[in-house]
């Protein structure tokens, strides 16, 4: 754990005043890191010592066996951490895992009294990574992470699923009107519908916002159901009043959450629970004149998290659309608007004009959105 060297009295004073995190019994081959960083354990690690005080996260994938360089599926948490706290972990070797467990009673506080004896047994935290992991996480707070995080406490790349019903016998799978385990297959879609429905764990789940799959309310007209399917402002709403009517910012904690979680934790239903989050806010267009700082706000998380994606990350290998690209063109196209304040159209402009050079996105041509909509009609709702 290496890094660029810190002038020796601002590390005394980081030293002293951030705060530590021990993970005692890390075996040796271990990946172990924290927000940006990360390194293969050695034989004398200890944990990590001189954190900023704030939200972090902590992250490690196990060794597949003594002397081996592959390490199993990366599994992480969220720490909040305050100044100069000591935080002792240990490692589980039967579940190869981080154990969060609170220490023994005074642990904590007998290890930050021999924080000199234990130096040569802590790496630094990488102060030159510090401010990419703020912009990456800066609207994150203590209570943010106590909501979203899964009750276990652990976020898992693959987390461990269970079938909803059970199917290991036959009168079991008789009772779902599944064949044998036996029976031969007479295509693959056959062999697909057979398997059986999974779901995770209980507690092991991210505890993310649930959005509405239904984008207008009940008993809408024809005319309100694509008005609102156009404009999802009345989705975003639900979504506020769910989890964030107290204050609105705190959805952008959770855009943060979920592409941390997949950008660093690897967890893949984060991404596309950031996908149809983002989704909603770009295209909700009374939204972006009722929110207008929340808006401000989300152009500036979007432009830190789109430096850490390859450009071409977010085209359909099937379609060869670029979600993004779509999404934001419609954003745009609100922002542009006369009612929307100066500040946000200079933002919304500015940021356009980063993605057309970066990227060579191209916002002019027509959305989609302007293209007549198709809109499926509930059951028994007529057009005039």
């Amino acid at each position: 754990m290496s890094g660029p060297q810190l002038d020796p009295e601002l590390a005394k004073r980081l030293f002293f005043e951030g705060a530590t995190v021990v993970v005692l019994g890390v075996p040796e081959g271990t990946e172990f890191g924290i927000d940006y960083n990360s390194w293969a354990v050695g034989p004398r690690f200890r944990g990590v010592k001189m954190i900023p005080p704030g939200v972090h996260f902590l992250h490690y994938s196990a060794a597949r066996g003594a002397g081996s360089r592959e390490t199993g599926p990366r599994a992480g948490f969220f720490l909040s951490l305050q100044r100069r706290e000591v935080r002792v972990l240990r490692w589980d070797a039967g579940s190869e895992a981080v154990d969060l467990a609170a220490p023994a009673p005074g642990e904590a506080e007998a290890f930050r009294e021999n924080l000199r004896e234990m130096d040569k047994f802590l790496g630094p935290y990488p102060y030159e990574s510090l401010k990419k992991w703020i912009s990456l996480s800066n609207f994150i707070s203590e209570p943010v992470v106590r909501k979203l995080q899964p009750e276990s406490g652990q976020i898992s790349a693959f987390s461990e699923v269970l079938p909803v019903a059970a199917g290991k016998h036959s009168e079991d799978r008789a009772g779902q009107k599944l064949p044998p385990y036996d029976a031969g297959c007479r295509s693959y879609a056959e062999g697909m519908a057979r398997l059986p429905e999974m779901k995770p764990r209980a507690g092991t789940e991210i505890r993310f916002t649930e959005l509405p799959k239904q984008m207008y309310p009940d008993g809408a007209t024809p005319e309100e159901i694509t008005r609102h399917s156009m404009d999802l402002s009345y989705a975003l709403e639900k979504v506020i009043n769910q989890g964030y009517a107290s204050q609105p910012q705190d959805l952008l904690a959770e855009l943060q959450f979920a592409f941390i979680c997949f950008l660093i934790g690897n967890v893949y239903d984060a991404f596309e629970h950031w996908k149809r989050l983002l989704n909603i806010l770009c295209r909700s267009e009374v939204a972006v004149g009722k929110y207008q700082d929340l808006y401000t706000n989300l152009i500036f998380v979007l432009y830190h998290q789109l430096n850490e994606i390859p450009s071409d990350f977010f085209v359909d290998i099937v379609s060869q659309d670029n979600f993004l690209t779509s999404t934001l063109q419609v954003f745009f196209s609100y922002t542009c608007n006369a009612a929307v304040e100066r500040t946000l159209r200079n933002k919304a402009e500015k940021f356009k004009a980063h993605l057309t050079k970066k990227f060579k996105w191209d916002f002019e041509a027509e959305p989609d959105d302007c293209a007549p909509v198709v809109v499926e009609l509930p059951e028994g709702v007529q057009v005039d």
